[in-house]
């Protein structure tokens, strides 16, 4: 059930954050469950300045709206120099919701999930577990499987059709 306050039922509002550099089939499987489980999405993308990115802020900008344009309760907006709980906060989202792959990724989300309860214990985490088609799909995957003979054809199953079109055209401008 909602939470309520004072008999007004309150938004269930979700942020589900990630460098998104590329978006990928499974950050898109990831926002479709999300969608359906929320009054409110927020897609953020987490910019860290120690991490180097393919495509700069406006490029993922454009690849995760041109891919989201048909959910209507979704946003999406970018976050930089604060904890993700802090963000959460910030945006009045009650719930973040995390993708879980592998027993790595368990790990280190069940310990983040301690970590933000500490700092923010009103935020729930919400785990969700990709389907097998997806449970090795990683952005870090695909910009890997670029370049060699035939990569095109490999990668066109693991992303959505205009991140896609982004990656051809990144790699024609690389070489």
């Amino acid at each position: 059930m909602p939470h309520t306050h004072k008999g007004k039922r309150q938004l269930k509002r979700a942020v589900y954050a990630g460098s998104f550099d590329p978006v990928t089939n499974g950050h898109l499987w990831m926002i479709r469950e999300a969608v359906d489980l929320f009054d409110e999405l927020v897609v953020a993308i987490g910019v860290n300045p120690e991490k180097r990115c393919t495509f700069d802020v406006e490029e993922r900008l454009d690849m995760l709206r041109a891919v989201t344009r048909g959910f209507s309760k979704l946003k999406v907006e970018v976050f930089e120099n604060q904890f993700l709980v802090n963000y959460a906060q910030s945006i009045d989202a009650n719930y973040i919701v995390r993708g879980i792959r592998t027993a790595t990724d368990y790990e280190y989300e069940r310990t983040m999930r301690y970590i933000n309860s500490d700092l923010h214990a009103d935020i729930t985490t919400i785990f969700l577990l990709p389907p097998r088609e997806y449970a090795e799909v990683s952005s870090t995957m695909v910009k890997g499987l670029m370049g060699p003979a035939g990569w095109e054809q490999m990668i066109r199953q693991y992303v959505p059709e205009p991140v896609y079109r982004k990656l051809v055209n990144y790699y024609q401008q690389q070489g």
